[in-house]
């Protein structure tokens, strides 16, 4: 069962909510995609029984088509967060990490072409794999993170928060402008180009550079 995991590995004293995130954050992934600049933030989440733990082994749907990576940073939150500034964000802020955002794609093109919402392709269960939190106090800028992503020990995705449409602060504070943020939440922040299909077998590395790397695969 999942619980929010420490950096040492230990669980934290927060409940398991929901993962909420954001679409098209970074414009060289909309370009890959060939997707519409969006106006304002794109928001849709993951419910609890979505999230599992990034060191343990991915388990993916086999019969809805492709499945594809979206490496992002991950941020989780330990206090109410409604109509708030960023600096009240940036105190709710309480571990940052990294997450996958599973997501098959076949079945989301078909969602989209027909205007329908994208929970088919995106909330379904073991879909958001989540590494253990740094602490935020550790993290000397939010804007200046790097991360990648390797599948079978070749770079597949790398991303830089310097280069998100939204920051991070500003885009939970949009988010909590909608709904309330609660103890617990998680805010994946989007991902960078680089998105593709995840195979049975394949041997899977995130790394946050300086903070953290984990390693995992794809069930056989």
């Amino acid at each position: 069962m999942y619980k929010h995991l420490n950096q040492d590995g230990s669980p934290m004293d927060l409940p398991v909510t929901r993962a909420l995130c954001i679409g098209r954050n970074y414009m060289d992934h909309i370009a890959e995609l060939k997707n519409a600049v969006p106006e304002e933030a794109l928001i849709f989440m993951k419910p609890a029984p979505a999230l599992c733990h990034l060191s343990e082994t991915l388990v993916i749907p086999t019969d809805k088509g492709e499945c594809h990576n979206e490496l992002e940073v991950a941020v989780l939150i330990n206090q109410p967060l409604c109509h708030a500034s960023e600096d009240e964000v940036e105190k709710a802020i309480c571990g940052v990490g990294l997450a996958l955002d599973l997501t098959l794609r076949d079945v989301q093109s078909k969602l989209k072409e027909k205007g329908h919402p994208w929970e088919r392709a995106k909330a379904f269960d073991l879909s958001c794999p989540v590494s253990p939190f740094i602490p935020y106090d550790q993290i000397s800028d939010l804007q200046a993170l790097h991360f990648t992503l390797k599948v079978n020990n070749q770079v597949r995705q790398q991303g830089e928060t310097a280069k998100m449409m939204r920051s991070v602060l500003k885009m939970v504070a949009e988010m909590s402008e909608i709904f309330t943020l609660q103890p617990g939440d998680i805010v994946l922040t989007g991902t960078p180009k680089g998105v593709g299909p995840l195979k049975s077998g394949d041997e899977i590395t995130v790394s946050l550079e300086g903070h953290l790397t984990l390693s995992t695969s794809v069930a056989s």
